[in-house]
């Protein structure tokens, strides 16, 4: 054989073994902490039912995850992130010049964003200007935007509690923080006339909100030891802890499974997962696992998802969702620009 013959047939030959090196079944997921109970349910039913090992999964937020799961293709690189909001086009075209390019979206169901408090306190009407005027670094007074000067909700609404403002929430790698700053802070500051129209998300760092990390565990515990705080996270957390926490209703309307699902409820949101494909020849359980969480059986009207929080799609929504990812459709930036 001469040199270029035997140096190809090495090379080759390295190349398929680092293949077999890069091959693992144990499925490698990463992303949103609202998200994260369901997939563990998922990932624990896929690990006791399948000759596969549990898969690991890692709360990292969304952006966090996203990033993660886009650094590239590869044996250290995510198979799936679960996001509490859509990819963004600017994600997906990181995505795409990292080697990233065959991406299929998921989505599972709904979930509202609960501001939420201990039940030892009786209910609290909101709206979500209150909360915003509660939580902006800047506010208007006098026609004019001040650094945010208010110490109790009373301030804010003499009608609210007299109690100091303290809000323990998620920090900017969440998608919960993503959707709570479009669907509370733009809402309520673009009818403002001192903000010009424009969305305002800026929040105050003097203390009253804490940035409470991706654990939104952590943040059921603060509210059953701080009595006085509020706290935001997902809907399923509050479900989860009905016997302890209680959710304030926002503009008029309480955070129901209904109208979570109905859209009334004015902060409610989707769920996603995202899928590698181009892992899923070194990692075989990976579509194996992906079919299952799309099962009725999980995500389903009366699936084991809706017993721990989740909110179904409608049925017709749910199909294409599942034809969708049967297919595995790769997401396309326009899809996302919709």
């Amino acid at each position: 054989m001469n040199r270029i013959l035997k140096t190809t047939a090495i090379a080759a030959a390295a190349m398929s073994v680092a293949s077999v090196a890069q091959a693992r079944d144990q499925i490698r997921i990463v992303g949103s902490s609202t998200v994260y109970p369901f997939a563990s349910y998922v990932t624990e039913e896929f690990g006791a039912t399948t000759e596969y090992p549990t898969p690991v999964i890692e709360s990292t937020g969304s952006g966090g995850g996203i990033r993660l799961f886009c650094e590239g293709v590869g044996e250290g690189t995510p198979d799936i992130t679960n996001a509490s909001r859509r990819m963004k086009p600017s994600e997906l075209e990181g995505c795409m010049e990292n080697g990233v390019e065959d991406v299929t979206e998921a989505m599972i169901g709904y979930d509202g964003i609960a501001f939420a408090q201990s039940s030892e306190n009786d209910a609290v009407d909101l709206t979500r200007e209150q909360i915003f005027l509660a939580v902006a670094a800047q506010v208007p007074q006098d026609g004019e935007l001040v650094d945010n000067p208010y110490e109790t909700w009373s301030d804010i609404d003499s009608s609210l509690p007299d109690r100091e403002i303290s809000i323990y929430g998620p920090p900017t790698t969440s998608g919960t923080r993503d959707a709570f700053e479009e669907l509370v802070m733009e809402a309520a500051s673009e009818e403002m006339d001192e903000y010009g129209g424009e969305g305002y998300t800026d929040i105050r760092d003097d203390g009253a909100y804490t940035d409470a990390g991706e654990n939104d565990n952590l943040i059921v515990q603060r509210l059953t030891e701080d009595t006085d705080a509020f706290g935001i996270f997902g809907y399923s957390f509050l479900e989860e802890n009905s016997n302890s926490l209680i959710g304030s209703s926002i503009d008029g309307v309480e955070p129901t499974p209904e109208a979570i699902s109905s859209g009334d409820y004015p902060v409610s949101r989707s769920l996603f997962f995202y899928v590698k494909n181009q892992h899923a020849d070194d990692v075989p359980p990976l579509y194996e696992y992906v079919d299952m969480f799309m099962t009725e059986q999980m995500i389903g009207d009366g699936g084991y998802l809706m017993d721990i929080g989740l909110i179904p799609l409608p049925e017709d929504m749910r199909e294409q969702q599942r034809q969708d990812v049967s297919d595995r459709d790769t997401l396309e930036v326009a899809d996302l620009e919709e």
